[in-house]
């Protein structure tokens, strides 16, 4: 459907071929066997190519299939762990233990340390749990977010530490 006088043609491998009419242009596409596919209309002259348009709708597709599934593999999720201010040192490990699973998965973790009732006035402790685990994983692990109060309980986001 190319109806300019005259175009400037691309052949299928890429070189120049120069300013011809359209009528030329699209016999040479069907000598061929390939379609006359308009690259810049707003061009003087338009400038039009000799391809398989099949060929790079699939390919542009295939590309784009690709970036899509680039993009889905850098992202992450947030895992939560939630503390108290008096944990066990067993509960602590174990804990830690799902903290680096999460961390060599390419994930981030939320830390939460949970107040109720009078633990309230263990805050100082609670940070200082915080920082605990960071300095236990160490090598592993980046504060994405320090500490911050919200109401009762405490937040801090760690992220993995890229090589």
């Amino acid at each position: 459907m190319i109806r300019y006088p005259s175009i400037r043609l691309i052949l299928d491998d890429g070189t120049q071929h120069g300013i011809v009419s359209s009528e030329e242009a699209l016999q040479m596409a069907r000598e061929k066997g390939l379609d006359l596919v308009t690259i810049a209309p707003d061009a003087n002259p338009p400038v039009c190519r000799i391809m398989d348009y099949g060929k790079f709708k699939f390919e542009k597709q295939k590309k784009a299939k690709e970036a899509r599934k680039k993009q889905k593999e850098r992202q992450f999720e947030i895992k939560e762990i939630v503390f108290r201010p008096k944990i066990e040192e067993h509960d602590y490990n174990v804990k830690l233990k799902h903290i680096k699973r999460f961390l060599s998965e390419g994930n981030k973790v939320k830390l939460i340390m949970r107040y109720r009732g009078r633990e309230m006035v263990y805050q100082r402790s609670g940070i200082a749990k915080l920082y605990k685990i960071v300095s236990d994983l160490e090598g592993m692990c980046i504060v994405d977010k320090n500490p911050e109060t919200y109401g009762r309980q405490q937040v801090m986001i760690i992220g993995p530490k890229l090589a």
